[in-house]
């Protein structure tokens, strides 16, 4: 018989060996996948707890008109808000406190600027008193003056720390009574009262020179026999001038009428009428009679224009301009005076080292320009209100100059105002890197009233105060305005939020 073969069985060992590899295969493929996913998954959780902000599925969101109401109104009160945070950060508060002024300074400047409506500038004289003995008179230096027009403008310079310079008089031997003796009592001089006084004027139509004088003036006296030999080399020399003098204090009225302001004054005359500006030489018969000779000539040259003659030298018209000139007794003073920082004053009044002066017509009526306190640098001191700087100090802390452009006039003889000024200093920490100083004023005038043998004078009394004001710049750090900003935003979304999310309950909108 035929017998079958069948195939061999495998070994054991063999077949062993597949089924671990499959095995293990099968294991690293589950452990892989575990890893893969269930890691994954792990740290997703891990991570998305921390997470503040969870995003929401578009998908899960739904528009509607009451939130488009919310976010149009959320946005406009975003921006009113920033904008109304971002001004009050730019702004700032200036706070003040009172302390005890430790201001080191002995000095301090004091800046003036004074219009005198009726008194020349050659009688002006600025003088400065104080507590600790100061008493300067007549201060020239770092003083400008200026006379006036009709009008009370500056007119012409009358000089910058200039000193009157004091006449020349002559010396006599001979007394006034010797002199009357010598030619039997007929003096040259004619002695005028108000009725002789038109008659003379009249006389001597063209031209007259008159001395107006106090018996009691020292200069007047001085003057008289001068005056008296002056009158007698007129004649002398034929010369159509008439000389005279009037006693102002036998004539009170009179003087008052020609507005005699100190004695002596030498007043010329033309055509009856008085041609200013006074004669202010020296007082030598020489030097008067070179004054008569020149006013002569003065006239020659404008009756020759008159008839259409014009002199070819063309500095006649400056040899003469001082006698063209219209003349006014107005003066503007203006300057600075260092002065010690205790109580004191500086006044002003008439007074003149070649004259005495009239106290009966004396008119102090005046206008103060400036008067301030402190330095003219522009980084400190009174002139703060020319720079912008000055505009960020609160207005009730400007007051460094209370009487500018007022003014001050006196109606009466006799009288004159007194200004009482508290000066108080201002520290200003925060307009420039160092500390800045101003001086604030407190001022109160009042008129005054003098004998009337007495020169009345013009008073600013001033008083330095123990105590200063300190301003400081308190402002809003930049955190602070970050964190506000900050809290605009977050405040301002959650609200709304709040309010959509309780309409939305109320009113269940439709969707869009």
């Amino acid at each position: 018989h035929t017998s079958l073969s069948l195939p061999s069985r495998p070994s054991p060992n063999i077949a062993c060996s597949c089924y671990l590899v499959l095995l293990f295969t099968t294991y690293i493929s589950k452990s892989n996948a575990m890893n893969i996913n269930g890691g994954n998954t792990s740290r997703r959780r891990a991570v998305g707890s921390a997470d503040m902000y969870r995003h929401v599925p578009k998908e899960m969101t739904e528009a509607t008109k009451i939130g488009v109401i919310m976010s149009l109104l959320s946005v406009i009160t975003m921006f009113v808000l920033f904008f109304c945070e971002t001004y009050a950060f730019a702004l700032t508060k200036i706070t003040s406190s009172v302390e005890v002024d430790e201001n080191s300074e002995q000095l301090i400047r004091l800046n003036f600027n004074i219009t005198m409506y009726d008194l020349h500038c050659d009688l002006v004289s600025v003088d400065v008193w104080d507590s600790l003995g100061t008493n300067l008179q007549n201060i020239t230096k770092d003083i400008t003056k200026w006379n006036l027009d009709l009008n009370g403008q500056k007119k012409k310079f009358a000089g910058r720390n200039a000193e009157i310079r004091p006449v020349q008089h002559e010396e006599h031997k001979e007394t006034m009574q010797e002199l009357s003796d010598s030619v039997g009592g007929d003096m040259a001089v004619m002695d005028l009262d108000p009725e002789k006084l038109g008659e003379f004027l009249e006389t001597f139509h063209d031209q007259a020179f008159i001395d107006f004088y106090a018996p009691w003036c020292i200069w007047c006296q001085r003057l008289a026999p001068t005056w008296e030999k002056f009158a007698r080399e007129i004649k002398a020399q034929g010369i159509n001038v008439g000389v005279g003098t009037v006693d102002c204090v036998a004539n009170p009225q009179m003087c008052k009428d020609q507005r005699i302001m100190a004695f002596p004054t030498l007043r010329w005359y033309e055509n009856g009428k008085a041609a200013t500006p006074d004669y202010r030489g020296d007082r030598t018969v020489d030097a008067l009679m070179e004054y008569v000779k020149k006013r002569g000539k003065n006239i020659e040259r404008k009756k020759q224009e008159e008839q259409g003659v014009t002199s070819k030298d063309k500095y006649a018209a400056n040899e003469f301009s001082e006698f063209e000139e219209e003349h006014h007794p107005g003066c503007l003073v203006a300057g600075h005076l260092m002065v010690n920082r205790v109580p004191g004053n500086f006044h002003m009044e008439a007074r003149s080292v070649n004259h005495e002066i009239n106290a009966a017509m004396t008119n102090l009526t005046h206008r103060v320009n400036d008067l301030s306190f402190g330095s003219t640098d522009p980084t400190s001191g009174h002139v703060l209100h020319m720079i912008n700087h000055f505009s960020n100090v609160p207005e009730k802390f400007k007051h460094t100059n209370p009487m500018k452009d007022k003014f001050y006039p006196t109606y009466d003889y006799h009288e004159a105002w007194h200004h009482h000024m508290k000066v108080v200093s201002t520290h200003i920490d925060y307009l420039f890197s160092r500390g800045t100083v101003l001086y604030q004023i407190l001022e109160n005038s009042q008129v005054v009233y003098y004998p009337e043998e007495s020169v009345p004078e013009i008073k600013f009394r001033f008083d330095m105060s123990p105590m200063s004001v300190n301003l400081t710049k308190e402002g809003r750090r930049w955190y602070e305005y970050l964190t506000s900003l900050l809290a605009i935003i977050g405040g301002t979304y959650t609200t709304l939020g709040l309010i959509n999310a309780t309409l939305l309950r109320i009113f269940k909108p439709k969707k869009i």
